[in-house]
C-alpha cells in the first residue's frame, strides 16, 4: 500500500473523466425526457463530450492493472485482518470482469443514444422519433446501475465490510452535479472562443445554474443523511471511516469539499442576480469541479491509515499525471468538436 495517496490520484483523475463522459449522454436523454424546449442548444455539444470514452477505457485499464495499488483490499492486511475472509465482492477477476463489461455495455449503449439523436434531427418521422425516445427512457436507468457499480467498486468497498446504503446514490448525484458545473464552464467557454458554430444563448447558463443549485442541495442531503444515520446510530464500525476522513490526516481535504461543493454554491446561487451573471456562475461551477476532485480523492485514499496517503497534489507525481490526462482530454474533446462541425476549424 506504499504510496497508495498518489496511486489514488490516478484513480480519481479517471473517475473524473469516466463521468464526463458518460454524463453528457445523461444530461441529453434528460432533457428529452422532460421536453425541455432549450435541450436543441446543447445537445449535441452535451454528447459531444462522449468523445472521452476511449480516454476512459485506457485509464480503467490502467487503474485495474494497478492491482493493490488501486484496491488496497488487495493487499495483505489492507483495511482487513491477515486471513479474515472477503466477501465475494472482493474478487479481483470479478471486479475487473464486471468493470470492463460495464464499460462496454454503457459505452455501447450511449453511442446508440448517439446515433439516433442524429437521426432524429434530420428524420422527423414518428418511427424515427419514436425510437429515439425509447432509447432515451433506458439512459437514467443504465446511469444509475453503472454509476452505482463504479461507486462501490472504486470508493465504498476501498475499506472492506464497510457499507453505506446511501453511498450509490450520493456517489451519481455529486458526479452528475460536477458534470453540471463542468457543463456551464464549457459552454461559457467555448461561446467566449466565438468558435461555436450553433447558437447558445445566455439563458442557458441561467438553466444550469439552477440545476447546480437544485444538485447542491440534493449532494448536500445524501452527504447528512448519510453521515446522520451513523452517527445517530452509534456505529463504531461504519461511522470510524469518516472519522478518520474528517479529524486526521485528509481533514483539511474532508472540509474543503464540503465547503466548494455546498457553501459556496448554495450561498451564491441561492440569490437570483448571480444565476443571471456568467462570470459569477463559472465561478461557482469551478468551485464545484475542483470539490468533486477533492471529494473523490478523500474517499478513495481516506480507505487507509494516514501513513499511506497524503494531501493531493503534494507531490510530483500527484501533478505530473493529472496533468497528463486533462491534455489528452482536452485534445480528445477539441477533436470531437472539430469533427462533428460545432466549432468552427482553427
Amino acid at each position: 500500500m506504499e504510496g497508495f495517496g498518489s496511486w489514488s490520484v490516478l484513480t480519481s483523475d479517471f473517475l473524473i473523466v469516466l463521468y464526463l463522459a458518460i454524463n453528457g449522454v445523461t444530461l441529453a436523454s434528460l432533457l428529452h425526457l422532460t421536453n425541455a424546449k432549450w435541450r436543441a442548444k446543447v445537445r449535441f455539444l452535451a454528447v459531444s463530450l462522449a468523445g472521452l470514452f476511449p480516454l476512459a477505457f485506457v485509464l480503467l485499464l490502467i487503474v485495474l492493472a494497478n492491482g493493490e495499488h488501486t484496491f488496497q483490499w488487495m493487499a495483505p492486511g489492507g483495511g482487513h485482518m491477515v486471513g479474515e475472509h472477503l466477501n465475494a465482492w472482493h474478487n479481483f477477476t470479478f471486479l475487473a470482469t464486471r468493470e470492463i463489461v460495464g464499460f462496454l455495455i454503457i459505452a455501447g449503449m450511449y453511442g446508440v443514444f448517439i446515433k439516433y439523436q442524429h437521426e432524429a434531427t434530420i428524420d422527423l418521422s414518428y418511427e424515427a422519433q419514436r425510437r429515439f425516445r425509447n432509447v432515451a427512457m433506458f439512459i437514467p436507468a443504465f446511469y444509475v446501475m453503472y454509476a452505482t457499480m463504479v461507486g462501490w467498486d472504486f470508493e465504498m468497498t476501498q475499506l472492506p465490510n464497510w457499507h453505506s446504503a446511501m453511498y450509490a446514490p450520493y456517489h451519481f448525484v455529486s458526479n452528475f452535479h460536477f458534470f453540471i458545473a463542468f457543463f456551464a464552464i464549457f459552454l461559457f467557454v467555448l461561446k467566449k472562443s466565438g468558435k461555436l458554430t450553433v447558437d447558445v444563448p445566455d439563458f442557458v447558463l441561467n438553466f444550469l445554474a439552477q440545476m447546480m443549485l437544485a444538485f447542491t442541495i440534493l449532494w448536500t442531503y445524501l452527504y447528512f443523511s448519510q453521515y446522520l444515520i451513523m452517527w445517530y446510530g452509534r456505529l463504531p464500525e461504519e461511522i470510524v471511516r469518516f472519522r478518520n476522513m474528517m479529524e486526521h490526516g485528509l481533514g483539511a481535504a474532508w472540509w474543503t469539499f464540503l465547503a466548494m461543493k455546498f457553501l459556496i454554491p448554495f450561498c451564491s446561487l441561492v440569490f437570483t442576480p448571480t444565476r443571471h451573471n456568467p462570470v459569477l456562475i463559472v465561478l461557482v461551477a469551478s468551485s464545484i469541479v475542483i470539490g468533486t476532485w477533492i471529494e473523490r480523492y478523500t474517499w478513495i485514499a481516506g480507505s487507509v491509515e494516514p501513513e499511506n496517503y497524503h494531501l493531493p497534489m503534494t507531490s510530483g507525481f500527484d501533478i505530473g499525471v493529472t496533468v497528463v490526462i486533462a491534455a489528452a482530454a482536452f485534445f480528445s474533446i477539441r477533436y470531437t468538436l472539430n469533427r462533428f462541425g460545432l466549432v468552427k476549424s482553427s
